[in-house]
């Protein structure tokens, strides 16, 4: 080997030295920024803007990642935390939702009034209804007099859930003609006053009482005549 291959490759060699360290720098350059940036973690940004009090979805949210370490501490990273919450001001269209932007939901409003009554699991509930739904309440009762008809009547419309309870098995009392055990569920309503005690009546006196869940956003109004039913009407 000559003095000019030599050369060569003592250039190539430098070369490669050369090429290694621009490359360890830039390993070194990314994980000093990885290390001073941090793990991203889950936020959620608004896409449009959000009125006061409004009540809150996921749906008015996208979802985005961003370094943990460039999020305030309550920023919300899970959308769980807006169940049953609304907005205490107005929300911006591209802000990042924090804890301190939402409040729970009044239970109760101006007027209302909270009644819990306890409804079959199986005909009234079903594991379908949790609070914040909407349903309307019936009841079914003997006929008045012998041999009037019974009747189902809608006793509520519109009627707001605030509380679903735990299930509980109940033994038949001395006047119930089923004199079978029953699961029920504890129901609280935020009722005006006639409605709760419509409700409270039909507890008392209705031979059975089912809730029947209302599409949210639908428009459940019920006709007048369709308020009572009797099987010898229905054409």
């Amino acid at each position: 080997m000559n003095s000019r291959q030599r050369r060569g490759v003592i250039l190539l060699l430098l070369s490669i030295v050369c090429a290694l360290g621009a490359f360890a720098g830039v390993l070194s350059v990314i994980n000093d920024v990885k290390s001073k940036v941090g793990p991203e973690v889950t936020a959620y940004r608004l896409k449009r803007d959000v009125a006061p009090y409004a009540p809150l979805s996921a749906a008015q949210f996208e979802k985005i990642e961003m370094p943990e370490r460039w999020l305030s501490k309550n920023a919300v990273t899970s959308l769980r935390e807006i169940q049953g919450k609304i907005a205490v001001t107005t929300l911006r269209q591209g802000s990042l939702l924090q804890s301190d932007m939402i409040v729970d939901q009044p239970a109760l409003q101006q007027g209302e009034q909270e009644l819990a009554i306890m409804i079959d699991a199986a005909t009234g509930v079903a594991g379908k209804i949790t609070p914040g739904a909407t349903v309307n309440v019936y009841a079914t009762f003997e006929g008045e007099r012998d041999g009037a008809p019974d009747q189902s009547k809608l006793i509520v419309e519109n009627a707001r859930v605030i509380d679903v309870g735990e299930q509980t098995s109940l033994k038949p009392d001395d006047n119930d003609r089923r004199r079978e055990p029953t699961d029920a569920v504890p129901i609280t309503f935020a009722l005006q006053p006639l409605d709760a005690q419509r409700i409270t009546y039909a507890e008392s006196f209705a031979d059975e009482v089912r809730l029947a869940l209302v599409a949210p956003g639908a428009d459940s109004s019920v006709s007048p005549a369709d308020r009572t039913y009797e099987l010898a009407k229905d054409k």
